[in-house]
């Protein structure tokens, strides 16, 4: 079974390695939206994969981090290209006790990026 829970945060970011004349080689925000995918048997006595509230409570190992801050300034994003937000994520979540499958960073409604 894989379930999923859809977390967001808000940041500023610019991207330094794009041409001068690129919109947003220039500061500004995102309202990203993460999908945090994760594989396992559904136990018989709960019913569940895993708790949504400790995706929530293992959300934080990175939210920290990345809400209301400029992503530029965080170890490992100095390029904070949703490709590498999405990476970061994913190895984040990798060092807590769920067994991430996918981590999919929407950067706009319409585009982003997935870490597997």
């Amino acid at each position: 079974m894989r379930i999923f829970k859809d977390i967001t945060f808000e940041a500023a970011h610019c991207l330094p390695n794009v041409p001068p004349q690129h919109k947003c080689r220039n500061l500004h925000g995102h309202h990203y939206r993460v999908r945090i995918e994760i594989d396992g048997p559904i136990n018989p006595t709960t019913g569940w994969v895993v708790d949504f509230a400790m995706i929530d409570a293992m959300a934080q190992s990175f939210l920290t981090q990345l809400d209301h801050h400029y992503l530029n300034e965080v170890k490992g994003l100095e390029n904070p290209t949703a490709e590498n937000i999405a990476q970061w994520i994913l190895d984040t979540l990798r060092l807590t006790v769920l067994k991430i499958a996918r981590v999919t960073v929407f950067e706009t409604p319409n585009c982003g990026a997935i870490a597997e």
